[in-house]
């Protein structure tokens, strides 16, 4: 349940304060299997599984969970199958089908096939601190969060909330403390960073496990490229990499936090909010020191 890749959002205004209300709209839109005939499916489901309550509340952090089922109909499956009818249907007629006849044939070799498709299911998890003012969504991919968002949306009617600005931009920060070799308060430098150029060509540098303080990198910022990636520790607790989109990537908390969740819990229920409660507890702190160290929140 420990979130690896971090999409932050402002919640804009109070957040729904009556828990009964919001686990009714989360069971209101609760995830049911996809159907034979869809691509597709996505809804609400308990963060412990299977049984349990739509949302989990640890000393007022929440946690909530979206899943989603997929068929996996590759096109080049499609394609084949349709292909093989056509030239049936080529044979019978004595000429090409057209278009209409091409579309017809296509759509139902798709709905034949649904059914007997393999069925891939994933969950995003999200956590609300209502107090902070935080919403936070663990995704790969900004297409997931977004999936995430417009759930809520449906769900909720209206989402008070907005993504996460700064003053000061990700890159140009993350340029400058790369350039004086320099951390800001709370924060160290690790040995990965990525920088790339503003030409139309991009190019673009990585460094893995690579010392940044050398005169390199600084040849590098002197000609212009600047920094959209860079890996940092905070406080010695929490180790993530920093993109110029303002998502952290590759979070990951010290083996201490989880070691000392695990001796807080007695059975798996109470280590999954023991686990929630730590998490959520170091985020709440990393995230403002972060928003500080780029200039305090845009307005």
């Amino acid at each position: 349940m420990w979130f690896r890749n971090l999409h932050v959002f402002r919640l804009t205004a109070d957040w729904p304060e009556d828990i009964v209300q919001f686990q009714q709209a989360l069971a209101s839109r609760a995830f049911r299997g996809c159907a034979s005939n869809a691509l597709q499916t996505a809804g609400w489901v308990p963060p412990r599984g299977h049984e349990g309550e739509w949302l989990i509340s640890v000393q007022g952090q929440w946690l909530i969970c979206l899943g989603v089922e997929q068929r996996l109909l590759p096109t080049s499956v499609v394609r084949q199958y349709a292909q093989e009818r056509l030239t049936e249907l080529e044979e019978q007629q004595g000429f090409r089908p057209g278009r209409r006849q091409v579309q017809e044939i296509r759509e139902a070799v798709t709905a034949e096939l649904l059914p007997r498709a393999f069925i891939r299911r994933r969950l995003t998890y999200v956590w609300i601190d209502p107090k902070g003012g935080w919403l936070v969504i663990d995704a790969g991919s900004a297409a997931r969060a977004d999936e995430v968002i417009e759930h809520l949306k449906i769900t909720l009617g209206t989402l008070p909330l907005r993504p996460l600005q700064t003053q000061q931009s990700p890159t140009t920060a993350m340029t400058a403390w790369l350039a004086s070799g320099e951390a800001p308060a709370g924060f160290s430098i690790d040995r990965d960073c990525e920088l790339r150029d503003s030409t139309e060509e991009r190019a673009t540098v990585r460094y893995t496990r690579h010392n940044l303080d050398g005169q390199e990198v600084n040849q590098h910022i002197a000609e212009g490229k600047a920094a959209t990636r860079l890996a940092l520790t905070w406080d010695d607790r929490i180790s993530f990499v920093l993109t110029e989109q303002m998502q952290i990537k590759r979070l990951a908390f010290l083996d201490i936090l989880k070691e000392q969740s695990e001796q807080q819990a007695e059975n798996s229920d109470e280590l999954f909010e023991a686990d929630l409660a730590i998490m959520a507890g170091e985020l709440s702190h990393l995230l403002p020191q972060l928003v500080a160290a780029l200039g305090d929140e845009a307005e």
